[in-house]
């Protein structure tokens, strides 16, 4: 049996759903860095994991509306940098494109993303103020 590259590129790279994001979206675990939560935010929006998108949305930003576009289907995972959000930092940025195929079209989507700690856990705040 052979196991799928996670649809985030995998961290350490090519490492499977089960040994990268699956056990945040399971919440069994919660990402450690800002990086991790990015990747594990784009997973679900891979998998259709509405329900771990809802809970890493920060409360304070969170639409009303977090449910997963189906026709939309996610291919790849480029992160072009990160500006702090280790483990031990209060916030960080990460700045990536989520390439994806709708209407039988490649696309991306490019965002600079800010991150907060909220009860010492990672949470998506949303697009950088520039």
């Amino acid at each position: 049996m052979t196991m799928s590259v996670c649809p985030c590129g995998g961290v350490p790279a090519g490492a499977s759903l089960a040994e990268c994001c699956g056990p945040a979206l399971a919440n069994e675990a919660w990402p450690e860095t800002a990086e991790a939560l990015m990747r594990s935010r784009y997973t679900a929006f891979a998998t259709g994991s509405e329900d771990h998108l809802f809970r890493t949305w920060h409360p304070r930003t969170r639409p009303a509306d977090t449910s997963v576009d189906p026709d939309t289907r996610w291919t790849g995972l480029t992160i072009h940098r990160v500006v702090a959000g280790g483990a031990e930092d209060e916030s960080g940025v990460v700045d990536f494109t989520a390439h994806y195929v709708a209407d039988g079209e490649p696309g991306g989507m490019h965002e600079v993303s800010e991150f907060t700690k909220r009860a010492k856990r990672w949470m998506y705040v949303g697009p950088a103020s520039q």
